[in-house]
């Protein structure tokens, strides 16, 4: 165990280490119109424009520009938005942002988890019946109509039946309702469709047969056995799902109107704003790794049955 931990510890560190590298160097192949404001630019000469690339360090190799980097991060400078949030610090633009988009991304991963597991359930166990019908409605229609026509049907309608505001205000707790739940209705179909799956391939295996001869109850071959074994392929996914809730929604947080991760790195992008990009690809691969690292243990506490490494007895 303690093998595996650090061995893929440091594969997950390589892998981080190779993205923000060639992220890094591609970047410092786009224009360096990138590192101005538009005004900034047209107000400079093009002298003036050599001294600020020089100043700011871009003129110099790419390998030195990629040892500045990670030394200045290394001291906690993320540097400064060059075009999306002029002369602003990143670290900032992150603490302002990341806050809403954790908040919801939490909620609707509980709301989710909470409400399409125990979907998913009761459409197995009930296999074929009402509940599992209206389920598997339910999970057709979310996946068939373009998410935004039946998200904006959902704000207009329940905002209305409810009396909920449509938008977010930060000092309203009932504008907190809809964008949460909004977030999590693709979700909660994803798990209740594929939990269904796994449980109804569990119960056709041979074990589960046998252990309905030896007269175990359908509640505990249910608990026990097929749910156990039907919820590992998802647990895996779950650490992932988790981390990468401070990325924000960009529907979401453009419906409801909030000020979120959503959208960030598009904008960022879109602007050439290089210093924001490189963080933020630093930060989303960062999250994937170590949620992929964190999904196979989390299997293991799941099952302990399965093994890490073949070395393991």
């Amino acid at each position: 165990m303690k093998k595996y931990i650090i061995k893929r510890t440091l594969q997950s560190f390589v892998t981080i280490c190779l993205v923000i590298f060639v992220v890094f160097m591609m970047l410092r192949m786009m224009p360096t119109s990138g590192y101005f404001t538009r005004d900034d630019y047209l107000n400079m000469t093009e002298s003036m424009r050599m001294v600020y690339l020089k100043n700011l360090g871009v003129l110099d190799p790419p390998l030195v520009q990629f040892k500045n980097f990670v030394m200045k991060l290394l001291q906690g400078d993320l540097g400064r938005s060059i075009t999306v949030y002029p002369k602003l610090e990143i670290t900032t633009i992150l603490k302002e942002k990341i806050g809403f988009s954790a908040a919801f991304g939490l909620a609707s991963m509980i709301i989710s988890m909470t409400v399409g597991m125990s979907m998913g359930v009761l459409m197995a166990r009930y296999k074929d019946r009402l509940i599992d019908n209206i389920g598997t409605g339910y999970a057709v229609l979310v996946r068939s109509i373009p998410s935004l026509i039946y998200l904006f049907l959902f704000q207009v309608w329940v905002s209305k039946i409810f009396g909920l505001p449509m938008l977010f205000y930060k000092n309203r707790s009932e504008s907190w309702i809809l964008p949460a739940i909004s977030l999590s209705l693709s979700s909660i179909a994803w798990y209740a469709i594929w939990l269904r799956r796994f449980m109804v391939d569990e119960e056709n295996k041979e074990y589960i047969k046998f252990a309905k001869v030896k007269g175990f109850s359908q509640k505990y071959i249910m608990k026990n056995h097929v749910l156990r074994n039907a919820i590992l392929p998802i647990a895996i996914g779950i650490p992932s799902d988790f981390l990468l809730i401070i990325s924000g929604s960009l529907l979401i947080e453009n419906l409801y109107s909030i000020p979120g991760m959503g959208g960030l790195l598009i904008s960022a992008i879109k602007q050439m704003d290089n210093n924001l990009v490189q963080i933020l690809v630093l930060i989303y691969s960062s999250l994937s790794v170590i949620g992929v690292f964190l999904g196979d243990l989390l299997v293991v506490f799941v099952d302990p049955r399965i093994r890490l490494s073949e070395s393991e007895e």
